[in-house]
């Protein structure tokens, strides 16, 4: 049976339980952080102003959202380094969960700078691999050579720590950029983080149980349950109508987050870093059907526009609240194949992963969703038949 080995031998599930506060303490910080942030912002005009182009709300919105994120994710990580002020490699789990807080706070003021000052995408960049720097100070890698020989490929060790730097800040870019540019609808970004990050935490509990890594288990289950309770405390102040708004200090910090749980499973073998990944499927998708529309179009690779498919699914009349239910239940698909497919051979779940991607593609083809007129908008339906 595909699932008769979900629970492993080496922990009871109740070790889990034991990390609850962790939960309850960042998801109380956050919706207090939250309600704080949005009076200050406020006060001293830190808003997003509409205009009418891609910014499409009707009246100024608060920022600030993401520091309050921040806030209950910090308190839901101290919180979890206090339950584990006695395990035997405490030194070990202090360093890389102090490592990953690090690069979350540095993604999250680069973000909130840019929210105030709008700096340039390069210097938003440099501030991106700056945190994903943090992560390798801190011995934060994926561990290619294991991974690699795992799947008979032969892998040179001199150029092991290249390669492992240049995987961790892809996969920073990567993931910081991809949910930057999915927070364009309220409560969509904070919403499909939620998703992606109760599905990370269902595959770390799993490890977990069969005494996977002494110290990755427990880092993963902190930072899961610390992510899950920061953006659950938000998402209420979120909500459309949207009070107030996390901007790319909230989105960055998210990606960071994702990106240094995805890292963290690549541990040992590729099964589970494969998952994570097909897991941020949806995040993912949107990124290539924006790229890959503005690069068919011939229009600019790094100008805003409502290319993305949450922004033609309301340019072709579905309703926000609706696309938003959309989109969660698209990145609940992708979670549910990854921790499904967690559980069978690597070989065939890659099959199964590369097919998902590719029925995801030609859904994006059928559905129109490359096509573009002007350089804002979407092709309307009337010349989408004719086409």
């Amino acid at each position: 049976m595909i699932f008769e080995e979900v629970i492993g031998p080496s922990r009871p599930i109740t070790w889990v339980l034991n990390f609850w506060p962790i939960l309850a303490s960042s998801f109380a910080a956050s919706f207090i952080a939250t309600l704080f942030c949005k009076k200050i912002a406020i006060k001293f005009n830190i808003v997003d102003k509409p205009d009418n182009l891609v910014k499409t709300h009707k009246e100024p919105i608060a920022y600030l959202g993401g520091i309050g994120i921040l806030i209950g994710l910090t308190v839901g990580v101290l919180t979890g380094i206090a339950c584990l002020r006695n395990h035997e490699s405490f030194s070990t789990i202090l360093k890389w969960l102090l490592g990953i807080l690090a690069g979350g706070s540095i993604a999250c003021l680069i973000g909130l700078t840019d929210d105030i000052f709008d700096i340039k995408p390069s210097q938003k960049i440099l501030g991106q691999i700056l945190a994903a720097t943090m992560l390798i100070l801190v011995g934060i890698t994926p561990n290619l050579t294991i991974i690699c020989e795992s799947l008979n490929i032969s892998f040179l060790p001199k150029f092991e720590l290249l390669a492992e730097i240049f995987v961790v800040i892809v996969f920073v870019l990567g993931a910081t950029n991809s949910l930057n540019l999915l927070d364009g609808l309220d409560g969509l970004c904070g919403g499909v983080t939620a998703i992606i990050t109760v599905a990370m935490l269902l595959l770390s509990i799993h490890l977990a149980t069969w005494g996977f890594s002494d110290i990755g288990d427990p880092v993963r289950i902190i930072i899961c349950l610390g992510l899950v309770g920061g953006v659950c405390g938000f998402l209420p102040f979120n909500r459309h109508p949207a009070k107030i708004f996390m901007g790319d200090a909230g989105s960055m910090l998210l990606g960071f987050m994702i990106a240094a749980l995805m890292i963290l499973f690549a541990e040992k073998t590729p099964r589970w870093w494969m998952a994570s990944i097909i897991v941020f499927g949806l995040p993912i998708l949107d990124t290539a059907v924006a790229l890959l529309r503005r690069l068919i179009n011939h229009r600019p690779l790094f100008v805003s526009d409502r290319g993305h498919i949450y922004d033609q699914m309301i340019d072709r009349g579905i309703p926000l609240k609706k696309t938003v239910k959309i989109c969660y239940v698209l990145a609940g698909l992708y979670a549910l194949v990854g921790v499904v497919m967690s559980q069978i051979r690597t070989r065939y779940a890659a099959v199964v992963y590369v097919l998902v991607f590719v029925v995801s593609a030609l859904i994006v083809w059928r559905g129109g969703y490359l096509k573009m007129e002007g350089l804002h908008g979407v092709v309307p339906k009337e010349k989408q038949k004719q086409s």
